[in-house]
């Protein structure tokens, strides 16, 4: 049985907005209590509100409401990880982490929890067959690769990097079988975990962004070639930033040479309007390219 993808309408628009809603107000709820009462009172709490949120989400696929049911099944994989997060807390398994990256160190309790989310949001994709649980299994296999293989820093920039590529190959496969609509959630881990890496790297100098607005324009051949705009939004935004970067510099006269350096205002609106029609011969190249095929 093939996978539905989720229509844009009105009734499918007040249900995501009414299903969130919802996982927004249980996950406030958890917050207060976790505020107000003791570790074993928090995890009977957190208890509550996952089996509540899975009997509703159950309920719902069971009346043939797959869209409803799916986006309470997701909200359902989040109370899980809540209430795991609380047991964990009970048990004094979940680490303090000092320094600035979450990768730093090797904390066997905080792997332990990212793992089991991972395989809680697997096995919720068979009962729900709901895209957005993708979201849950990229995002949790990602941290649980990322942390258990680096320790932060350049290496796990490059452990990012190798994931987006593997999660680019998968998302490849998935487009390719009944199971496309999944396909959206990987090809947007790849492209972010690369993006990413890339950024780490390449974040100042003019060298650094010229490469940025290189990689742009690749993700944007890899979003013709995989019919997921998902990559040509991000590697717009790669351009338009490393544009504005240039349009800064020329705009101060950083490319020239000599004691004054005057100043030329009118630089941005020129070159964003270049980049700006240089997008639209792009759309207008895709399009012919998709029609052909």
């Amino acid at each position: 049985m093939g996978v539905l993808k989720p229509v844009w309408t009105t009734s499918s628009f007040l249900i995501y907005l009414g299903g969130l809603t919802v996982l927004a107000a249980a996950l406030t709820a958890l917050s207060y209590l976790a505020n107000h009462y003791g570790d074993f009172a928090y995890v009977c709490w957190a208890l509550l509100v996952l089996v509540v949120l899975k009997v509703i989400a159950l309920g719902f696929r069971r009346r043939g409401l797959w869209l409803t049911g799916g986006i309470f099944g997701f909200a359902t994989v989040l109370a899980f990880a809540a209430f795991i997060a609380a047991l964990w807390k009970w048990f004094g398994w979940l680490p303090t982490l000092n320094g600035t990256s979450p990768f730093q160190g090797f904390h066997l309790g905080l792997l332990a929890f990212v793992l089991l989310v991972f395989l809680a949001a697997v096995a919720s994709l068979p009962v729900y067959r709901f895209p957005l649980i993708m979201l849950v299994v990229t995002a949790t296999w990602a941290f649980f690769v990322i942390d258990l293989i680096s320790g932060g820093g350049n290496w796990s920039a490059v452990v990012a990097l190798l994931t987006g590529l593997f999660y680019l190959a998968v998302g490849a496969g998935i487009d390719a079988s009944e199971q496309r609509p999944y396909g959206f959630w990987v090809h947007l881990a790849a492209a972010v975990l690369i993006g990413s890496a890339l950024l780490y790297w390449w974040h100042s100098g003019d060298t650094h962004w010229a490469l940025v607005a290189l990689f742009g324009f690749l993700y944007i051949g890899v979003g013709v070639a995989t019919r997921r705009s998902v990559w040509a939004v991000f590697g717009a935004l790669m351009f338009l930033a490393a544009t504005e970067h240039f349009a800064s510099v020329w705009t101060k006269g950083g490319v020239q040479l000599g004691p004054t350096v005057p100043s030329h205002d009118w630089v941005p609106a020129l070159v964003f309007a270049v980049v700006g029609f240089f997008f639209v011969a792009l759309g207008i190249a895709a399009a012919r390219r998709t029609a052909s095929e």
